[in-house]
């Protein structure tokens, strides 16, 4: 009955199992960022450039 009520090492364990589970789901959230970010920031300086072409064209505020 003693072995049943120390969980000390059945504990150690299981934060050990939710440690890899995070550090595996960072991992792979972190190689699919490297593949899909170079794209984004082509695209978000793409938009800032065409805004800023736009009111360059316009005259801006007056």
């Amino acid at each position: 009955m003693k072995l049943l009520k120390n969980r000390k090492g059945q504990n150690t364990v299981e934060y050990l199992l939710m440690l890899a589970v995070v550090v595996g789901v960072v991992l792979i959230a972190g190689m699919a960022l490297k593949n899909y970010m170079p794209g984004l920031f082509q695209s978000i300086q793409g938009m800032i450039s065409g805004a800023a072409s736009s009111l360059g064209a316009s005259g801006g505020n007056r």
